[in-house]
Formats: C-alpha cells, sequence, structure tokens
C-alpha cells in the first residue's frame, strides 16, 4: 500500500502577506512508492532538482504556487516526474497553479524577457519512441548529466496508452536554464520524455522560457488548450516519433535581444531517420504568430522560418493561422538524396498536411512562392483541394508589449469564425472557427498573460452570443479524479437546451449515456459509476445544441 505523506513536516518559514508558510523542498524528501501532496495553504521553495520517484505521485491542489531556486549547471533546479510516476496538478481558470523563479514576487517585478531563472517541469513516460536504443529508452537531455541513479532520467518504451498523471491550468515561468555541464543542454517550459496518451495535458502555460516553450521527445501524449508566450527559442518543438494530437494551441514570440525562434521546429529522428514509428502528429486550431513582419533587436534564435519540418518529420495541420513572421513561412527538409530520408518524403508520402489554413504576414512577402520558396512546398500549398488561403485574418489585436493589447480572437465578421473544417477524429473538438480561438478567450484569469497586462480587458466573451465555441458559463468537470469506482460528473450549461453526456474509453466505444434530454439553464450533478469496467482512461463528452466539450478521468481500481 501506499504511504500518504503531506510536506508539511518540512522545515518551514512563516510568510505573512497570504497567512501562508513556505516549505522548503528537496530531492532527499522524496522515496519511491509514496504520494505527496502540496496544498495552496503553502508556497513551496524547491531547492534542487526534485525526482518524484517511480511509483510515486504528486499531487498539487488548485491555487499552488510554486517557486525555484536559481541555480546553473549541476546546481539547476526543477521538477521531474520520472517514469512510472505520475503527477497530478490538476488546477482551475480561477486557481490556477502557478510554477515559477523564487525570484518572482508575483506582483509583477518580473516579465518576459526574464528568463533561464530555473529548469523547468519534466515528465518522462513510457510510451513508444524511434529511438534505436535498446528498447527506444534514452536519458532526456540535461538529466543525463546530474541524475543519481541515471535510471531516472530514462524515457521511452512500448507503452503507448501509459499514464503520467493530469496537467491542467499550470502557469509555467521563466524557465530555461543550462543543464550540467554541456551548453545546451536548456530544458523547456514542460519537457515530455516518452508521455503516454493516457496523460491529461490541457491549459498550460510556458511564458519566458530561455529555450522551447514546449518540447516532446517521441510519445503518444495529447494536448489542449496549450500557450506559448515570449520563449527565446522555438515555441513548439517535437523530436523522436512524437505521434499525439493537438488542440487549441496558441504562440506568440518577442521582439527584441533574446527573442523571435520559430514557432515551431519539428524533428522526426535522431542518427537513423528511416526509425520507425515516424512523427506524425495531428493537429488542429493552432495560432503560431512570430515576432512580427518588423523586428527590433539581435535574433538570439534560429527563426529564418515560422515553420520547419525536417529529419523525416511529418505533421498534418487543420484549420490553423500562421502569421506575424520576420522571414519565410514554412519550409520541408530536401537533402536531395534518393537514398536518404526527410521530410520531403514525408510530404509526398501524406504524412504532412496543411489543410484549411490561413497564413498571412510574413516578412518575405504574403504570396505563396515568397513565403514558401521550396517548389514542391509552393505547388502543395497553391492546391485548390488543400484549401490553403492567403488572407488577413482580422485578429482584433495584437501587441508584444503588456499594454492590454493582445486578443487573438478574430473580429466580427471574420472569415475565420465561420470557415473551419470538421475532424473525422472525434478527440477534436467540433467548432466552426479556423485558429485557436473564436469568440472565447481561454487564456483569460489563468495565465501569466492575463496576470502581467498583456491580454486585452473584459471578460472572455464580450461579442454576442456564439453557442459553437465553448461560452463563458458552459462548465464541465468531475471530482474525484482518479476515482474508484465512482466520481460525481458536474457540468453548468448557460442555456435550457438538449444535453447529452456520455463516456468513452480510448478506442472511441461508448460505454454509458448519462444524460440525453433537456436540461435547464445552471449547475447539475450525475454519478458515473465504473463497476465493472476495467481501469484506465475515459473520456466524457458533453454535448449541448452546437457545442463540445470533452474531458478526461482516470478509473484506478
Amino acid at each position: 500500500m501506499l504511504k500518504r505523506l503531506l510536506l508539511l513536516a518540512l522545515a518551514v518559514v512563516p510568510m505573512t502577506a497570504l497567512a501562508q508558510t513556505t516549505v522548503e523542498v528537496r530531492n532527499a524528501d522524496f522515496a519511491t512508492d509514496t504520494d505527496y501532496y502540496w496544498t495552496a495553504d503553502n508556497v513551496y521553495n524547491v531547492k534542487d532538482m526534485v525526482y518524484v520517484k517511480p511509483g510515486s505521485r504528486l499531487f498539487i491542489e488548485a491555487g499552488t504556487v510554486v517557486k525555484f531556486d536559481l541555480g546553473v549547471g549541476n546546481e539547476a533546479t526543477g521538477l521531474v516526474i520520472t517514469r512510472g510516476a505520475q503527477i497530478f496538478a490538476e488546477g482551475t481558470a480561477d486557481r490556477p497553479i502557478i510554477m515559477t523563479s523564487v525570484q518572482d514576487n508575483l506582483a509583477g517585478n518580473l516579465d518576459k524577457d526574464d528568463r533561464g531563472l530555473w529548469g523547468g517541469l519534466i515528465v518522462l513516460g513510457a510510451a513508444s519512441t524511434n529511438n534505436p536504443s535498446p528498447g527506444g529508452v534514452r536519458l532526456i537531455e540535461g538529466l543525463n548529466e546530474i541524475a543519481n541513479p541515471q535510471s531516472l532520467a530514462e524515457y521511452g518504451g512500448s507503452d503507448d496508452d501509459d499514464n503520467s498523471g493530469v496537467i491542467r491550468y499550470v502557469s509555467i515561468r521563466h524557465t530555461g536554464i543550462a543543464i550540467g555541464d554541456v551548453a545546451g543542454n536548456e530544458i523547456q517550459g514542460l519537457t515530455m520524455g516518452g508521455v503516454g496518451r493516457g496523460t491529461t495535458v490541457e491549459y498550460v502555460e510556458s511564458f519566458a522560457s530561455d529555450d522551447d516553450g514546449f518540447e516532446w521527445f517521441g510519445g503518444t501524449v495529447d494536448a489542449k488548450y496549450l500557450v506559448s508566450a515570449f520563449n527565446s527559442d522555438d515555441a513548439f518543438d517535437w523530436d523522436e516519433g512524437f505521434r499525439g494530437r493537438g488542440q487549441f494551441w496558441f504562440a506568440i514570440q518577442a521582439q527584441g535581444e533574446g527573442g523571435f525562434g520559430r514557432g515551431m521546429e519539428l524533428d522526426g529522428a535522431i542518427g537513423d531517420e528511416n526509425t520507425t514509428p515516424f512523427a506524425i502528429p495531428v493537429l488542429s486550431n493552432i495560432t503560431i504568430l512570430g515576432a512580427g513582419t518588423s523586428i527590433v533587436g539581435a535574433n538570439a534564435g534560429d527563426g529564418g522560418q515560422l515553420l520547419i519540418l525536417r529529419d523525416n518529420s511529418g505533421g498534418k495541420f487543420h484549420n490553423s493561422i500562421f502569421g506575424e513572421h520576420h522571414a519565410t513561412g514554412v519550409s520541408v527538409e530536401d537533402v536531395g538524396s534518393t537514398t536518404e530520408f526527410d521530410s520531403r518524403r514525408r510530404l509526398e508520402a501524406g504524412d504532412i498536411v496543411f489543410r484549411n489554413n490561413i497564413w498571412y504576414g510574413f516578412g518575405a512577402g504574403d504570396q505563396v512562392a515568397q513565403f514558401a520558396p521550396q517548389a514542391y512546398v509552393n505547388a502543395y500549398l497553391g492546391d485548390p483541394a488543400n484549401a490553403n488561403r492567403v488572407t488577413n485574418p482580422l485578429l482584433r489585436s495584437i501587441s508584444r508589449t503588456n499594454d492590454g493589447g493582445l486578443d487573438p480572437r478574430p473580429v466580427t465578421g471574420s472569415l475565420t469564425l465561420t470557415t473551419g473544417q470538421t475532424m473525422t477524429d472525434t478527440w477534436f473538438d467540433a467548432v466552426e472557427h479556423v485558429g485557436a480561438f473564436g469568440r472565447y478567450n481561454w487564456m483569460k484569469d489563468w495565465t501569466a498573460l492575463d496576470e502581467k497586462g498583456y491580454l486585452a480587458a473584459g471578460s472572455p466573451t464580450d461579442i454576442e452570443s456564439d453557442n459553437r465555441d465553448q461560452a463563458e458559463g458552459f462548465e464541465l468537470g468531475n471530482f474525484p479524479n482518479p476515482f474508484n469506482p465512482t466520481t460525481q460528473i458536474r457540468y453548468t450549461l448557460s442555456v435550457t437546451s438538449h444535453t447529452r453526456l456520455a463516456v468513452y474509453d480510448l478506442m472511441g466505444r461508448e460505454v454509458a449515456v448519462l444524460v440525453d434530454g433537456v436540461m435547464s439553464a445552471g449547475q447539475h450533478q450525475v454519478t458515473f459509476d465504473a463497476t465493472g469496467l476495467s481501469s484506465g482512461m475515459y473520456l466524457y463528452r458533453l454535448t449541448t445544441g452546437n457545442t463540445q466539450m470533452t474531458q478526461k478521468m482516470l478509473l484506478m481500481k
């Protein structure tokens, strides 16, 4: 049986501002096969690189603040969820979990140029990669030099349904410090190595990292509602056969010293690029904005293209917006050989797809031949069958200073509100808009972008009602999660409407219908009893009118 420990027995220092205490956390405090609970009445000060060991679980309550000391190289700080461990960091929109530097007073003293103050959050799982090492197992970069034993840095395996827990409504700030002795061993805001699709990742922000915002090393984890803001290198980066799905991702790059890397750097493999599985993630409704067509200061990143696909990477991009970049839009690697593998082969095999996207605002020019100068990419994007358009999406306002001028939603009348194409995979929410936003600004309340004054003032929805998006007042969640064998599913409707609430397994098979009828506006609750079902991850989907919302829950028997 797992021991249950509450990290309150550690050295504490009074913190008078909010009647909280500061709890010092060290790696030595963590053992295997143990549960740990971090609660919002404390501020947790992480003093070194902390590894949640195999068999252990870390539960972080909504509203909890975790601060990390400044340490460079072998003394770098960070939080590692090792292979076989789990994290349940379950914040809410009004009570997010914040992971930041110990230098952050949470009152505005740090901003987007304050990067590289701690390592980052690293999650390691047992899902497959295309690494040629035995079992596809490798050591994650940076930790390979400091983990003791080195097995704490391992990721990869054969369980694509592996479950590393839940990361929801978490804002990760000011990461990217160098780890170990080798230059370039920076860790991203959120690093995921071999993370499986049983893991929940949604409503996560990486703000002001001195490397990438998010990076996937193989694995199959899906993710919704990601924010990558003002990171010095790539906003999103995948490698080593990553094959997850993504929806509602937003990236904006910073101007000035230390800014404007690529929006997306997409690599397929290391070494032998013909190793399988190939990296072919599927994305819909993402918005990737560079640092603008006119940039100021030296370019510290490698941001020649907004998107680059290389090393035999594929990737399928639907219903998305790409723009606001100082150079070209997209590059697909061609090594010029008939015997070697490259991403051009993936394009010709149908493993790279750009469909129903909008392109605009490139320093190289807004003609396809200018922002996609490779002839084979030019021809693909120009093919009417792929429905790519070069047009201004009429986003409300794009500002990279904290003047309340960032609002990436389309204005009323923008064609992006009504031209989205439905994805055949039911994991994707059915929305009619192109890009990460319709009329609802899901970044409000919980992000550093909002807290620090970048987002425009006003409610998340402040123009005419649109029930095709996740509208304000339309909520869905369950407690407890994980559960055994029952859990309470709670939902809120903004208007009276026909409502259907059903539960599905990860193969998409319906296992229960809990509600199917007209329900009144307001809050509702229903019990789901999983007696007779096997342990694992399940999806529950609420459909009302033309709006759908899907959440995950974990049955642990």
